[in-house]
Parts: C-alpha cells; sequence; structure tokens
C-alpha cells in the first residue's frame, strides 16, 4: 500500500501568490495560529505588514492604503471577520474598492459534524453580504488566491479567500 502524502497549504504559497499578485500591505491581527506565516511576511522586504487591534480597524486601514495607491490583503480569521460586518459593509462594500480578504476558516471541517459554531455561519454570513469566496486547502488550490484578486480588482469589491486547512503548517 502506498502512503499517501499529506496535503497541507504553506505559508509559503500564499506569500507566492501575494507577491505575483503585487500585494504591497497585509493588514492583520497577528496570533498564535499564523506566527509562522507572519514570520516570513516579515522578512519580505516587498511587503509591508501592517498589524491591528481589531478585525474591523483592519477595513479603514486597507481602505486607506488602497487610496494611497497601495495593494492591501486583510488576513483575520472568520470569527473577526463576522464581527466586522459594519465596517466590511461601510469600508469595504460601500466605497467600492477592490480588496481582497484572507479569512481563516475555524472550525471548518470537509466532512461529517461541524462542532463550531464559527464554521457554522461562515459561509451564511458571506452570503448575507453577497460576498464571493473562494476556498483554499492545500498548496494545489494556490492560484485561487489569484482568481479571488483578479475578481475583486474587476468587480471593485471584496472577495474573500478562505483558508480551510486551519492554517495547518502555518504555526511552527
Amino acid at each position: 500500500m502506498v502512503e499517501q502524502q499529506l496535503q497541507i497549504l504553506r505559508p509559503e504559497t500564499l506569500i507566492a501568490e501575494f507577491k505575483s499578485i503585487g500585494v504591497t500591505h497585509v493588514v492583520t491581527i497577528p496570533d498564535s495560529e499564523t506566527n509562522y506565516l507572519y514570520e516570513l511576511m516579515a522578512k519580505e522586504d516587498w511587503l509591508e505588514v501592517v498589524p491591528v487591534s481589531r478585525e474591523g480597524e483592519s477595513m479603514a486601514v486597507a481602505l486607506g492604503l488602497n487610496v494611497a495607491g497601495k495593494v492591501p490583503v486583510v488576513l483575520i480569521q472568520n470569527t473577526g471577520m463576522m464581527e466586522s460586518g459594519d465596517s466590511i459593509r461601510g469600508m469595504a462594500l460601500d466605497t467600492g474598492f477592490p480588496l481582497l480578504m484572507v479569512v481563516g476558516y475555524r472550525g471548518w471541517t470537509r466532512k461529517g459534524h461541524t462542532p463550531d459554531s464559527a464554521a457554522v455561519y461562515t459561509e451564511p454570513f458571506l452570503n448575507a453580504f453577497h460576498l464571493n469566496y473562494y476556498l483554499v486547502e492545500t498548496d494545489e488550490d494556490g492560484a485561487r488566491i489569484t482568481d479571488a484578486y483578479n475578481e475583486t480588482v474587476k468587480t471593485k469589491r471584496p472577495v474573500v479567500v478562505l483558508i480551510g486547512d486551519e492554517y495547518h503548517g502555518f504555526n511552527r
């Protein structure tokens, strides 16, 4: 029997996609789940990591960066995204600017029971706000980040990339 290789999403994949689409800033809340990704991003001379204290602030910071001609990405978790509903509405949807949001899909399970209500409500939240989203679970899905970015530029609306593997490998 051949051993199946574990399919994961490496943080390096996100960074490579960010670089290929011209991201200049990542607006985020540093946390233990993404510390390896944070450390790698901080080492990139072409990328500025902008920490915020609340997820809702990330939308206003991203809007300011966009107005200044930069290419921001908001990197937050689904719980913070849901808490930021009014900021998403007022700062991203109502202003009509392209915004790529990379959202950790806390509680996501591909199969079976999903005991974490954060996962249960994530997609209904996105649907209520009419936000398109792309699920990224492994390195093979990495190109969906570029697809999502291209959509946000074309539509001048926020588009979400859901990271469905709970940042496996992002915390070393």
